[in-house]
Order: structure tokens, then C-alpha cells, then sequence
């Protein structure tokens, strides 16, 4: 299979779809590669080290979409690309289409068949693509809020350890899945007093058994949120309903209520956030204030510690890869109900039921789609 990977163009995005190491593998499993020059550049990753691993280097972004069968990336297609997909190409990435109906809509126009790393699964439920950039949100967040508390930036100029005779900051985590066990760890790790809600008492469970009496849980109510809310230093959004929108969980009205300087980390941004006040930000200007709470919504958060990410994402996302390469789309979809999970469109429909409903927009199930 001829597989093409372009340099991402998203604001300050230098991770890579595949890094040297996963090229050649799929070079030794007798597939062609092609890479834009410089794509891998931003994270150490010189032309010459993807030669050496049997790609070729092409010139243009053109060229790599003109080229490969599949587009292997790792962000979201912008709109330039996304007019240089075509009918029978293969685009295996991060979607997130359930906030973002302009993407849908080209890419449903495109009738290319597209598969979103968020929405493959595993036997245990899990989303094993979306894990390790949970992971690396998750302790990122803790440290972009820990920023965001300072006076400097609009916070409340608050440590969030604390010293002897003063007291730590108060963190409250919506949501107990990987971004919020992972923002916990940090949390604790730096003497914060944490507080997580969630609404699963097994996912409670587990995280009291993990972190004992270093943590408060509790369980997720709209009275418990807000409560928690007027007392935080600190908000983490960590809630992820895998394929849909991310919940609204704090209101535009709680925010007028927060006090002055407290700050909010929207991890759930790329879903379209958890809090009413959220919007996408960069890493250019990652911050903004509303009603004297400092908001921080970075949609592409792992993309500031790009070469740990990128190694991350293309150790989960190389077997599928391989998959998809050695067995061909659709013998790969049909083999594999988890990844056929992944699929969000396929030559001109949704196939992902969240998708279409957040859209209000037809769905067809890959059987439909003449898939299995």
C-alpha cells in the first residue's frame, strides 16, 4: 500500500504521523511510504532519518495527498486538506467531529473513507488511540492550570502546594477516566487538595483504592459540581463520552459565581468542552477571561510537548496501521470490530451514530455501507 504522511499545518502542531521507527516497519511489511519533507523537523526528526528508515521525501502537501491510498496524520484535516481527499483514499487520524459540523460536511463531500483515532475501541471499552494523549493532557493540564493561577495571568496567585502554615490550592477534576486520573496524579504529586467527581462508582472505586486518603471523590451530581466549583482554585474539564459532544457541566451562570481569579482547564476542548464558557484556543494565545475566571482551551494540548506525544501516539497507533496496510481497508474493518469503530465516514455517509446525531444528520451502519 502507498501511504503518505503530511507535515501537520495546525497552529503550532509538531507532532508526526509516523515517526522513523513505525516507517520502517511498514517499509519491512513491503509497503511504500512517502513523507513531506521537513514534517517531522519541529520534534528532531530530519529528512535524512526517514530515508535511512525507506521513505521517500516529497516536496508539497499536494504530493502526499496526490500520492498515498492511505493519509496517515494526526490532527484534524483544515480545510486545505480536506479539499484534497478523494473517493477511495483512506484518511486515519484524529476527528473529533461531533463539535465541528464544517469538517463533517467536506468530509462527507470528499467520500473518502475516514477512521478517527477517539472512536477505535478495545475488548475492555477502552479508546487505546485516544489513551496516551489522555495521558499526556491529563499532566499537562495540571501544570498549564498551575500557570494559570499565578497573578501574572489573571489567577487568584495562588501555590498550588501551598508552604508550611498556608494552605495548598483546592483542584476540583470533573471526570475519573485517564485525563482525570492522570491530572490527579500531577495534582497530588505537587501537594494539591483534590477532589474528583465522576459517575461511576466503580471508576470512584478504583481511584480511592489508587490514590486512598490523598484525594476526596465524589459522586457526580449538577449540585456537587457547582458546589465544589465555588470552592476550586482550580478546574480540570476531563469528561469524554467517546464519538459525542462533551456535556456542558459548568454553567455560563456558575462561572459568574466563581471567585475572581479561579482558573478552568478544558482538556474535553477537541469534543467542544465541558464548560458553557469554552471555546478552542491556541497555543499562540492559549488564555482568555470571562467574568474574571481564566480560561485555558488549547485544542491540540499535546502538541507543546510534541516529540514525547508523538512517540506516544505512533507506539498505539502502529498496529492498526499495519492492519490497515497489510489486510487492506476493508478486510482490516471487517476482522476487527473494534477498529471498524473508529470509522466515521465512508464515501459520503456517517457512520458513527454520535456523529450523526450531533449533527442531526443521517446515520448508516457500516453494514448499510456494504462494510460487513
Amino acid at each position: 500500500m502507498k501511504i503518505g504522511v503530511p507535515k501537520e499545518i495546525k497552529n503550532h502542531e509538531y507532532r508526526v504521523g509516523l515517526i522513523p521507527s513505525g516507517v520502517k516497519e511498514l517499509v519491512l511489511h513491503g509497503h511504500e511510504v512517502s513523507v513531506e519533507t521537513n514534517a517531522g523537523a519541529g520534534i528532531g526528526y530530519s529528512d535524512s532519518e526517514y530515508l535511512a528508515a525507506g521513505a521517500q521525501i516529497m516536496e508539497s502537501a499536494a504530493d502526499i495527498f496526490n500520492y498515498g491510498e492511505m493519509i496517515i496524520k494526526v490532527k484534524e484535516p483544515q480545510a486545505i486538506e480536506r479539499a484534497r481527499l478523494r473517493k477511495g483514499q483512506v484518511l486515519f487520524t484524529y476527528l473529533h467531529l461531533a463539535p465541528d459540523l464544517a469538517q463533517t460536511e467536506e468530509l462527507i463531500k470528499s467520500e473518502a473513507t475516514c477512521i478517527a483515532y477517539e472512536t477505535v475501541t478495545d475488548a475492555m471499552g477502552r479508546l487505546p488511540l485516544l489513551a496516551p494523549m489522555s495521558e499526556v493532557a491529563g499532566r499537562m493540564s495540571i501544570q498549564a492550570g498551575a500557570l494559570c493561577m499565578e497573578k501574572s495571568q489573571g489567577g487568584r496567585g495562588i501555590l498550588l502546594g501551598g508552604v508550611p502554615g498556608v494552605a495548598q490550592g483546592e483542584v476540583l477534576i470533573l471526570g475519573g477516566g485517564v485525563v482525570g486520573q492522570n491530572a490527579a496524579q500531577m495534582a497530588v504529586g505537587m501537594g494539591a487538595h483534590v477532589t474528583i467527581v465522576d459517575r461511576s462508582l466503580d471508576v470512584l472505586r478504583r481511584l480511592d483504592n489508587q490514590f486512598g486518603n490523598r484525594i476526596q471523590t465524589l459522586y457526580s451530581t449538577q449540585d456537587a459540581v457547582e458546589e465544589m466549583a465555588m470552592k476550586a482554585d482550580l478546574i480540570i474539564g476531563a469528561v469524554l463520552i467517546p464519538g459525542a459532544s462533551a456535556p456542558k457541566l459548568i454553567t455560563r451562570d456558575a462561572v459568574k459565581s466563581m471567585s475572581s481569579g479561579t482558573a478552568m482547564v478544558d482538556v474535553a476542548i477537541d469534543q467542544g468542552g465541558c464548560f458553557e464558557t469554552s471555546h478552542a484556543t491556541t497555543h499562540d494565545e492559549p488564555t482568555y477571561i470571562v467574568d474574571d475566571v481564566v480560561h485555558y482551551c488549547v485544542a491540540n494540548m499535546p502538541g507543546a510537548v510534541a516529540r514525547t506525544s508523538a512517540a506516544a501516539l505512533n507506539n498505539a497507533t502502529l498496529p492498526y496501521v499495519l492492519a490497515l496496510a497489510n489486510h487492506g481497508i476493508f478486510c482490516a474493518l471487517r476482522n476487527d470490530p473494534h477498529l471498524m469503530n473508529g470509522l466515521n465516514v465512508h464515501e459520503g455517509k456517517i457512520t458513527n451514530k454520535f456523529v450523526a446525531a450531533a449533527h442531526e444528520l443521517e446515520y448508516v451502519s457500516p453494514a448499510q455501507a456494504d462494510l460487513i
